[in-house]
């Protein structure tokens, strides 16, 4: 039933959430499929449209008709069939989620324009909280890929779920942090759930679904625009229960991750930079309009109240083996390696080989000779 349209062409904004029943049925499912593979209207226009219409194929009929959305719009409407979106999804592993089904994270409705449908593909999102979400600038500095690594390891290894966009840089260092540490991650795509963006990027997802999932607004096919990212940085913002800005540059998409936080009353916390350097111009003026600055993933954890082991954290990253865990159960301070080997009765070379192991998977650093475990190791 539609909603009173006087209220919702009124000039104030349409309410936070969706209209009741919005979702429910089989055909607002398939209108929503359709939608979610359209090139050009955007999630705002969408959510105004839900309000004024109040059922999603109340909405696609609006943009069939030429009353909502662009001309593109119209002409992929009529064109594409909601069985063919379902099978691109089933075929790469995805299921749709809408605003009426439980896993559809409850935390999106904090935003202005939440996604009307998700794409997911992995683990259940119910699953995988904390969640903290990790940004920053794609062409990063040597020290901020460093950093991210480190705060995406420190925060897997508290049992926390990192969020963060897939792009190179800062995002995928975070990721792999993470994955290193053996903990979960969140990967939110600015392009279909079946379209790996950038394509480097497809061997790190693969890695993802492992443990975390990948999450889009858009069906299959939909394809990478630049359009599309600003969008994705509210996603970020939404499933994260505080946002962290390790580098970006004024008006970056970090920074505008950073202000979507701030605006659905999320945490923020930045990692200050040299005032010379124009990669820490979007961290330095968050610090200065009141975000909390870290200097390293211990004030992270301590300022989120993680000091102690989570319920349920791992004491030790998954996937090591077993002579792996051994080492790095007996890497205590800095010791060179013939200590290991009287310690842990294992051949100097076996010894050496998961030194280099360890270190590769940034739980062990080698400082002149002697090794010990890496700052963000369990």
């Amino acid at each position: 039933m539609p909603v009173d349209r006087g209220v919702a062409r009124s000039r104030e904004p349409p309410p936070r959430g969706w209209p009741q029943g919005f979702a429910n049925g089989a055909a607002n499912r398939k209108a929503l499929a359709v939608m979610a593979s359209l090139r050009g209207i955007l999630p705002r226009e969408v959510h105004a449209l839900a309000w004024r219409e109040g059922s999603a194929r109340a909405c696609l009929d609006e943009i069939k008709a030429g009353r909502a959305g662009s001309d593109a719009d119209r002409e992929w409407a009529a064109r594409i069939a909601p069985e063919r979106v379902e099978a691109a999804a089933g075929a790469c592993g995805a299921r749709m989620l809408t605003p009426e089904e439980e896993e559809y994270p409850p935390r999106l409705v904090d935003l202005d324009d939440p996604p009307a449908a998700l794409f997911v593909r992995g683990r259940n999102l119910e699953e995988l909280v904390p969640r903290i979400g990790v940004v920053g600038a794609r062409n990063c500095s040597p020290a901020g890929r460093e950093f991210a690594i480190e705060v995406g390891s420190g925060l897997g290894a508290a049992g926390v779920c990192v969020v963060s966009g897939a792009a190179r840089g800062v995002d995928s260092a975070a990721h792999q942090g993470s994955l290193r540490a053996g903990g979960t991650t969140i990967a939110v795509l600015g392009s279909g759930i079946d379209v790996a963006y950038p394509r480097g990027s497809r061997r790190m997802l693969e890695d993802i679904l492992e443990s975390g999932s990948i999450v889009s607004e858009y069906a299959p096919g939909v394809p990478a625009e630049p359009f599309r990212f600003p969008a994705r940085n509210r996603i970020v913002a939404g499933l994260s229960e505080a946002v962290v800005v390790v580098e970006g540059i004024g008006r970056s998409g970090s920074l505008i991750t950073a202000e979507h936080a701030l605006e659905i009353g999320r945490s923020v916390f930045a990692v200050p930079g040299p005032v010379t350097s124009e990669l820490a111009e979007a961290p330095l003026a968050l610090i200065r309009d009141g975000a909390t600055m870290i200097r390293g993933v211990a004030d992270l954890l301590a300022d989120l109240g993680y000091d102690d082991p989570m319920p349920g954290a791992r004491r030790l990253p998954l996937g090591l083996s077993d002579t792996e865990r051994l080492v790095l159960e007996t890497l205590a301070g800095r010791v060179v390696p013939s200590t290991l080997v009287d310690s842990t009765g294992l051949a100097f070379p076996e010894v050496m080989a998961t030194l280099l192991s360890l270190e590769l998977r940034g739980l062990a650093r080698n400082v002149g000779g002697r090794f010990e475990r890496s700052g963000h190791a369990p």
